[in-house]
């Protein structure tokens, strides 16, 4: 909160805010920072965009989320005053990512838990829950729409189910074979992947029973899944990584192959270590590349649109990625980060594993008619 939202929540009787703005003053809270919003639009000569000129911008970065600072900026003076110093907390090693109304959810292996952003009112916070609910290596998440959060812990070998007040529900997994990597919920059905078995198991979520698992053909066809990892669900239709066959498979709800997007190689359109994946409303495919270092995006044919990322030398590349998340809301908090030649259509979120940052934030962009 700056010091117009502080004043503004003061009240509107001119001794009390007379009194807010001398303990305001007394902090040596300076006021010039009450517009600092309207000057913290990109450059066009800083803005790191893609692809590169002369093709029209596509995709800029915006800005990166690595810790509590970068939720509330360093700690002012007002801040320290009324509360004290606070000590700082920082993402320790992110891999899925989970964007839920106005609060981002992040799975931190590192932290045994999960970082929650709050982007409405810029608050910071780390979840480890305890009991028959704590975590061990939490993988991926996804929330229904119920709010109840589903967390796949690889080491656990179950996704753990919590209510929308945080509170451990139960948790479903399988007695052989069974390592979760990924999990999705759609309607009352979850969908999870398992890297050990080559499958994807089948819940129900009013009373989390195995409903069935998709195998996706025989070993040695196209449609066999050697290393399920990450998946989403997009117009009754999935979308798995597979970390072992350098692709991604399409199949229906009912694991009816439909085809897959890339193969093994280091050129465009192809993939080494491709993860998470995600899919924006026009159906365009999503994929995380942990060896390239980069987000691939594709059309609904398959064919390759263009990537962004790079490996890791400042602002706007990667460090060992591991997810990517697709939201269309939120984007008020960060249009002032968006250079003003250009329109924030969505947001895409990208979590790396190592790096000064932690998860970058990306905007999806259209070029202004009036820009240069």
């Amino acid at each position: 909160m700056n010091c117009c939202h502080f004043l503004h929540h003061c009240g509107s009787g001119w001794r009390t805010w007379l009194i807010c703005y001398l303990i305001l003053v007394g902090a040596g809270v300076e006021f010039s920072g009450c517009n600092q919003e309207a000057t913290r639009n990109a450059s066009p000569a800083t803005s790191v965009i893609f692809p590169p000129p002369p093709a029209p911008t596509r995709v800029q970065f915006l800005t990166h989320i690595s810790g509590s600072t970068d939720m509330s900026g360093r700690q002012g003076k007002l801040r320290q005053y009324l509360f004290g110093r606070e000590e700082p907390l920082s993402i320790i090693k992110p891999y899925g990512i989970k964007v839920h109304g106005e609060k981002v959810y992040i799975c931190d292996t590192g932290l045994a838990g999960l970082v929650i952003l709050d982007l409405s009112n810029g608050e910071y916070s780390q979840w480890i829950p305890g009991g028959r609910g704590q975590l061990q290596l939490p993988i991926n998440c996804d929330i229904d729409k119920n709010g109840s959060i589903y967390v796949a812990d690889a080491n656990r070998r179950q996704v753990v189910v919590f209510d929308r007040e945080r509170n451990y529900v139960g948790a479903m997994g399988e007695p052989e074979g069974f390592k979760p990597t990924d999990v999705v919920v759609k309607d009352d059905t979850v969908w999870v992947t398992s890297v050990e078995d080559h499958a994807i198991h089948l819940y129900n979520t009013l009373d989390m029973n195995h409903l069935g698992q998709l195998s996706g053909e025989v070993p040695g066809e196209t449609g066999f899944m050697r290393q399920p990892t990450n998946i989403a669900y997009h117009d009754q239709v999935l979308y798995v990584s597979d970390f072992g066959d350098f692709n991604v498979k399409r199949m229906t709800a009912s694991g009816k192959h439909l085809g897959a997007v890339g193969s093994y190689g280091n050129g465009p359109g192809q993939f080494t270590r491709p993860k998470g994946v995600a899919l924006d409303r026009e159906g365009n495919l999503y994929v995380v590349d942990a060896a390239f270092q980069n987000v691939q995006i594709f059309n609904r044919q398959g064919q390759l649109l263009m990537h962004f990322g790079g490996s890791y030398e400042g602002p706007g590349a990667m460090w060992l990625p591991a997810a990517v998340e697709i939201s269309y809301d939120n984007l008020e908090y960060f249009e002032p980060y968006v250079d003003p030649d250009l329109t924030l259509k969505y947001l895409i979120y990208v979590t790396n594993q190592y790096g000064p940052s932690k998860i970058n934030v990306y905007g999806f962009v259209e070029e202004n008619r009036t820009g240069t």
